[in-house]
């Protein structure tokens, strides 16, 4: 019977057709499993030793662990695990939701103290740079001198004031003009602008003298100051001014104002004011 097969199969042979794997006998079957073994190992160390052309390279991943399953080269780098280095940044990587690097640590710890520290910079810009009130306070007079014209029947009158500036800031000031009118019987009598540059730094007060020439053409306040009978001499001047200063690129203008009892008799007088109001 054995003489049968292999006969069958010689003839089949010399006549070129194929044999079925049934038919196969078992000393081929043992050289052909030996044959595919191999080629099988071939594949997984290929896919082990898978490595990018440089370290800066982007590569794909292997299919490991899945040498005996069918698997699809990537459309990207042709399954060689390799891209071109030009392609660097044209090409997008896909990262799992899920991936760590996607959930970094103590974010809330991060923006807390971002949020943190803008609101206290910006609590003290706002405390710091806030502007506050430049106070202009009239000191009195520090000096006065007096002279009579009989023809005209009038007065003219010098005098050198005092004015005292406080800066609230916490940033310099800068004192840039001074404009000052005397009035006497709601007349004004004299005037004067003053171009001064005064720094008063912050939280400090800085003093400014000034000094107005007056004109007084009044019979009754002529003979006031001219009668030897009298011993007051004293004239009720009303003074108003404007103080114009600057900070962080800002102008501002301060109006102030004062009552000046000032003795027409001598050429000095102590300062006595009457009242001050500033506004």
């Amino acid at each position: 019977m054995h003489f049968c097969v292999e006969h069958l199969v010689r003839i089949l042979s010399t006549m070129g057709g194929k044999l079925s794997p049934f038919w196969k006998t078992p000393d081929q079957k043992e050289s052909e499993g030996k044959l595919i073994l191999p080629r099988q190992l071939d594949a997984e160390d290929e896919i082990a030793n898978y490595a990018s052309i440089n370290d800066s390279a982007t590569s794909c991943a292997p299919c490991a662990g899945i040498a005996r399953q069918s698997c699809v080269n990537c459309p990207t780098c042709q399954g060689t695990g390799r891209i071109p280095r030009e392609q660097e940044k044209q090409l997008v990587a896909l990262i799992p939701y899920g991936d760590q690097r996607l959930k970094p640590r103590r974010t809330k710890l991060y923006v807390g103290l971002a949020v943190t520290i803008c609101l206290l910079t910006t609590s003290l810009s706002i405390f710091f740079l806030f502007p506050r009130s430049v106070t202009v306070l009239p000191a009195g007079l520090n000096a006065s001198s007096v002279g009579f014209n009989a023809t005209t029947a009038s007065i003219c009158l010098n005098m050198t004031n005092m004015l005292n500036i406080t800066n609230n800031n916490f940033y310099l000031v800068t004192v840039v003009q001074l404009d000052v009118e005397v009035l006497h019987q709601s007349l004004v009598v004299g005037k004067t602008t003053m171009k001064t540059l005064l720094n008063v730094s912050p939280l400090q007060s800085g003093q400014i003298y000034y000094t107005v020439a007056s004109r007084i053409l009044d019979d009754n306040t002529y003979n006031i100051c001219t009668w030897t009978k009298v011993k007051v001499h004293n004239v009720l001047l009303h003074i108003q001014g404007t103080l114009t200063c600057t900070y962080l690129c800002h102008s501002e203008q301060l109006a102030f104002e004062d009552y000046q009892y000032v003795d027409c008799r001598g050429n000095a007088t102590l300062p006595h004011p009457l009242y001050h109001r500033v506004s």
